[in-house]
């Protein structure tokens, strides 16, 4: 995800609904900035021509039935994950469309997932829920609907060697110049969840999740909470992994240097962050904090590999202060020694962030796998269906054009899971 220059764990749920009850039964959450947009008139055609405009009410009628703390966790996480299952059911073509939107359409999701939300911010329990306490049930919620908590790499078994790999995806963004965007990365993701790429080495099992386009969840740790247990040491540790988002026009970017700087660009809260990344308390990291991390994808055979129709590039520019100057430079080969990063091959937005954080992780628990990041081409509108204002939703070369571009990520992939070990 390039704009156009561009833990709370299990047990911190835990704690937080244990927490003391100060708040008085009824108080409710005003609707974010992204919950506000859902009224739009694309939005809700979007869900009603998927079928998942009954999401939300069917939500917030299973809300109405919780009568304690302990219930609104486990019915939360449920609903969450039906949603996550549903669309990867849909976007894979097993049972009912639910409308005449393609398929593989990412928006969906997304903007069920904002209905919950809102849902769940208005609801008034018959008991006392602090603002943490909601808070919790709502890292809940997004946790289980982008499939962050439902990783399921199968375990080594003698003779029968699978290769695992993690693929990761991103929401729609820029909504506010255009409402009817999707997300190629996170209609990959969906078209990739669960399934086995066949490679000439072996098949290989992909697993997947969606991220929010917001600095804060990123900075709360939720990249590395999502990873970090695929990751680690163990019978169903990755052997590859990739990072996914929308960057430039007509071209993939396979992004050889990532930067530990944040650009400040807006995110999809209107929220924004100029600043060195933050890493969260609590993970493996190195020490000193790097300035830069490099994929270690297998760039020149997936740029030399035969993937698609659109052109695939080994993308090395970065832009740095060099040691002892005051004045960023954009540099085409890659970072000199002892620079600071002020944008790595994938900008200084959040694909930028999410490829220096997987990497970082990568390099803190000794993970020796091909990962890094891939900036697909940008998603577009057919040329007679540009304008936003009197636009339509979808038309057949923007449904082309996302297929396309699944197909291709696919392909990359299968190069990619080929030369892991």
């Amino acid at each position: 995800m390039r704009p156009i220059h561009t833990l709370v764990a299990v047990a911190a749920v835990a704690l937080a609904l244990a927490a003391p009850t100060t708040a008085a039964a009824g108080t409710t959450a005003a609707p974010t900035v992204e919950e506000q947009r859902l009224d739009q008139a694309a939005p809700q055609e979007i869900l009603r021509r998927s079928g998942f405009d009954g999401v939300a009410p069917d939500f917030a009628r299973a809300l109405a039935g919780v009568r304690s703390p302990a219930e609104a966790e486990r019915v939360i996480a449920r609903e969450g994950g039906r949603l996550w299952k549903r669309a990867v059911d849909r976007v894979q073509g097993r049972g009912p469309a639910g409308g005449d939107l393609s398929r593989d359409d990412d928006r969906p999701l997304y903007w069920a997932r904002l209905g919950m939300t809102r849902a769940l911010g208005q609801w008034r329990p018959g008991f006392p829920l602090t603002d943490a306490r909601r808070a919790a049930l709502l890292d809940t919620l997004e946790r289980t609907s982008r499939g962050e908590d439902s990783i399921d790499l199968p375990a080594g078994r003698a003779g029968q060697r699978v290769k695992r790999i993690v693929v990761t995806g991103f929401d729609p963004f820029q909504l506010d110049a255009d409402v009817r965007r999707s997300n190629p990365s996170g209609a990959a993701a969906l078209a990739l969840d669960g399934t086995t790429i066949r490679t000439d080495s072996g098949p290989a099992r992909v697993e997947t999740a969606v991220f929010p386009v917001r600095w804060g969840d990123f900075a709360d740790g939720t990249v590395e909470r999502t990873l970090l247990p695929a990751f680690r040491s163990g019978p169903r540790r990755v052997d590859a992994f990739l990072t996914v988002s929308q960057g430039r026009v007509g071209r993939f970017d396979v992004e050889r240097t990532n930067g530990a700087w944040r650009g400040g660009y807006p995110d999809n809260a209107k929220v924004s962050r100029t600043e060195t990344v933050p890493v969260p308390a609590g993970v493996p990291t190195p020490h000193p904090q790097p300035q830069w991390t490099t994929t270690t994808l297998p760039y020149e055979k997936i740029v030399a590999a035969n993937t698609g129709p659109v052109p695939v590039y080994d993308h090395t520019e970065v832009t740095e202060i060099p040691a002892g100057g005051t004045t960023p430079v954009i540099r085409p080969d890659g970072p000199t020694p002892g620079s600071t990063a002020r944008a790595g091959g994938g900008g200084d937005y959040l694909s930028n962030e999410i490829a220096y954080r997987a990497t970082l992780l990568r390099d803190a628990v000794g993970l020796k796998a091909p990962g890094g990041h891939l900036h697909t081409p940008v998603l577009r509108f057919g040329p007679d269906n540009t304008d936003p204002a009197t636009g339509q939703v979808t038309d057949p070369d923007f449904v082309h054009n996302r297929e396309a571009i699944t197909a291709q990520v696919r392909s990359i992939l299968t190069v990619v899971a080929d030369t892991a070990r």
